[in-house]
């Protein structure tokens, strides 16, 4: 890492890429546009991974995606099983499986149309399975379980150190971070980006907005508003307890993401929101949702009403109006680019994402089309807003 204090004594740091935001995507994008040959910096406001990126729930995730991401996923998957080849680390990846459990006929019958829907598309990773099936995966279930939905090759990773991992792999490539370094205005002078800092500016031919939930007002800045806003999602672990779950579990009816860790932990989390402080750059707890999803939990799995909650936290994550995050070049002005608003459920996808947002960037075009992501879908927003 590069000390933000005494960089600049020569002058504008100058790359062919800037990268705003140093979580997952950021440093995604940094590590396959590094490994093409560009000399790319990383920007981040405070330290790599301190929002999103590495407080989120850890979720490999292809079932339940919305119908335009499942391709982008699918991708992301393969290389989530192949990870340490790629960057040196496979990020604690745990091929657990995926488990989206339906608790009534009614659940059951979503779980069957849900499915119905993707073979229609030509997708087969979801399969519906009946309740002797779910049992026989998860025996600890309640007995109410009515059947559900098994991805096989889903899992989880352990999210810091995934992004870490991407980072060091970055930098082995001649990517530079600086940490402790928020960019306080872009703007393009030429044929450059010139982002200022606290310490100084920076400078680029092509600038990459990964900013998480901050990503919006960068977006405002450039000309673009888009229907963005910030949201606190919460998780909490709870004490050791003996095995009893192996799949990462998900509900129909009800939000819910649910894991136990090799060493007996739980981790409870599936869009819990908390509060989302964007000024102050912190997301906090709201313990009464909580309870709520403790509830949720008991009724699955009964014997663990009274294991004990160890820890709880919220990061701060961008949710767009239509639930689909922006990958994209920008509409109005040349050679910035973006990718951001990923709805608290972005982890999983960014292997894929930084891959395919380099190929954007230095090639022009993306291997995996990202129609569905642009950011002119939002052309006809008047006014940039926020909650």
């Amino acid at each position: 890492m590069r000390d933000a204090q005494t960089i600049l004594a020569n002058g504008v740091q100058e790359a062919d890429v800037l990268v705003i935001g140093g979580g997952l995507h950021g440093s995604c994008g940094a590590f396959y546009l590094a490994q093409h040959g560009a000399s790319v910096i990383v920007l981040e406001a405070e330290y790599v991974g301190r929002h999103a990126s590495g407080v989120n729930a850890g979720g490999v995730r292809t079932l339940g995606r919305p119908m335009p991401e499942i391709p982008l996923s699918l991708m992301s998957r393969e290389i989530w099983h192949t990870l340490s080849e790629t960057i040196g680390d496979d990020g604690g990846f745990v091929p657990s499986g995926q488990l989206k459990i339906a608790e009534s006929e009614a659940d059951l019958e979503e779980c069957r149309e849900r499915v119905a829907l993707l073979n229609s598309h030509g997708f087969t990773h979801e399969t519906l399975i009946d309740r002797e099936t779910v049992l026989e995966l998860e025996p600890a279930l309640a007995k109410h379980v009515t059947g559900g939905i098994w991805v096989e090759r889903d899992g989880y990773a352990l999210p810091f150190r995934t992004t870490m991992a991407f980072r060091r792999a970055a930098q082995k490539h001649g990517a530079r971070f600086y940490e402790g370094t928020p960019v306080t205005q872009i703007e393009s002078r030429g044929n450059l980006w010139i982002a200022q800092t606290p310490h100084g500016a920076f400078s680029a031919q092509k600038l990459l907005v990964t900013a998480g939930a901050w990503s919006g007002e960068l977006a405002r800045e450039a000309g673009e508003p888009i229907p963005v806003h910030p949201e606190g999602l919460m998780l909490m672990v709870t004490h050791r307890v003996a095995p009893f779950c192996h799949a990462t579990l998900g509900a129909t009816g009800r939000p819910l993401s649910f894991k136990q860790f090799e060493n007996g932990t739980v981790v409870i989390g599936g869009k819990l929101i908390g509060i989302a402080d964007l000024p102050g750059r912190h997301g906090e707890v709201d313990f009464l949702r909580l309870v709520k999803s403790a509830k949720t939990v008991i009724d699955i799995f009964p014997h663990l009403r009274h294991l004990g909650v160890n820890r709880a936290w919220a990061g701060v994550e961008a949710f767009t109006a239509d639930s689909l995050p922006v990958i994209s070049a920008s509409s109005r002005a040349a050679n910035l680019y973006y990718s951001f608003g990923y709805c608290g459920s972005g982890f999983q996808l960014g292997p894929a994402c930084g891959r395919l947002i380099a190929e954007l960037m230095l090639e022009g075009a993306s291997s995996l089309p990202l129609d569905a992501f642009t950011i002119e879908r939002f052309r006809s927003v008047s006014a940039y807003t926020t909650q």
